[in-house]
């Protein structure tokens, strides 16, 4: 097994370290945190669905590499970009025709699961008469995470619930949220940075861990978001996709299990998010690491 602790993506060397003598080094450093071992789940796809060729691409590809290394996959895509900076920016094809999209997907691809998130209650509605078998994770955007009632329809469903932690929230405020929904809800609490000044996020490591040790719940990074620099393009958002690899590797360490990433085949021509987004040719390297780091980890807990 080799760890890569250097990045291709930064134009530096890639470095391996034989594992049996990163194992008698560690003895000099602290110890990993204490994790439990279970299956890595990553969440990746493009920021918005732009058509069923493209994510199905996307999805496929995506699903076979987090699958050979014996991880669990779930596509993401957004029908409506619903907070975009400007009122003429490019929001996405529409419920109607993007649930249509992934019904099919799921046609085609065996055992796919997909997230989405909603933005108001009647899309929930919708999908649960029209398409009651295409969603199976529902996702509360940031800004919406103190929303009550958007996040008791979507738990009403009974299915997965993933709540992105607001970029103005402390870890422990996450409490009140969990206090909104009621025993045998499934929800997962997603990281996605701390807004650091203007235009800019910062991840907070500490605050990871503080809410794997806390709540009862799986935490999620989102590496890609968390890059993210806020309107700093001034009509939309920029971001530092070249990042993303040293995040996955740094929540990986700390006991994160759960990722997410928007993944694109071309994020410099994609409608929404693009500086953030991480190149597809590119995700195989990511998944490597964070397999390889979590593994280590895990043996050493």
């Amino acid at each position: 097994m080799e760890v890569n602790t250097g990045s291709s993506f930064l134009g530096t060397e890639k470095r391996r370290i034989d594992l049996d003598l990163f194992r008698h080094l560690r003895a000099f450093a602290h110890p990993f945190p204490k994790v439990n071992p279970w299956p890595v789940r990553i969440i990746a796809g493009p920021c918005q669905h732009e058509s069923f060729a493209d994510s199905l691409e996307i999805a496929e590809k995506c699903k076979e590499i987090v699958e050979d290394v014996k991880g669990t996959y779930i596509f993401k895509a957004s029908f409506d970009k619903a907070n975009r900076s400007y009122g003429d920016a490019k929001r996405g094809l529409g419920i109607d025709k993007t649930l249509e999209d992934f019904a099919k997907m799921k046609n085609d691809m065996q055992d796919l699961r997909i997230l989405t998130d909603v933005h108001e209650q009647w899309q929930i509605d919708m999908i649960e008469k029209q398409f009651p078998d295409v969603i199976d994770v529902y996702q509360i955007p940031a800004f919406l995470c103190r929303q009550t009632d958007l996040i008791q329809a979507a738990c009403a469903t009974g299915k997965t619930v993933n709540i992105k932690k607001g970029q103005f929230m402390a870890p422990w405020d996450v409490d009140g949220i969990l206090s909104k929904i009621n025993p045998g809800d499934e929800v997962w609490i997603t990281e996605r940075g701390t807004t650091h000044g203007y235009n800019n996020l910062v991840v907070d490591f500490t605050g990871i861990q503080y809410m794997l040790d806390t709540f009862d719940c799986d935490i999620i990074f989102d590496a890609t978001h968390s890059v993210q620099r806020p309107s700093s393009m001034g009509r939309s958002s920029g971001g530092n996709r070249e990042y993303v690899p040293g995040m996955c590797r740094a929540a990986a360490a700390v006991g994160v299990r759960n990722f997410f990433l928007e993944v694109h085949d071309d994020p410099d021509n994609a409608p929404s998010d693009g500086p953030n987004m991480v190149k597809l040719e590119n995700f195989q390297r990511i998944v490597d690491d964070i397999m390889n780091i979590s593994e280590i980890c895990d043996q050493q807990s």
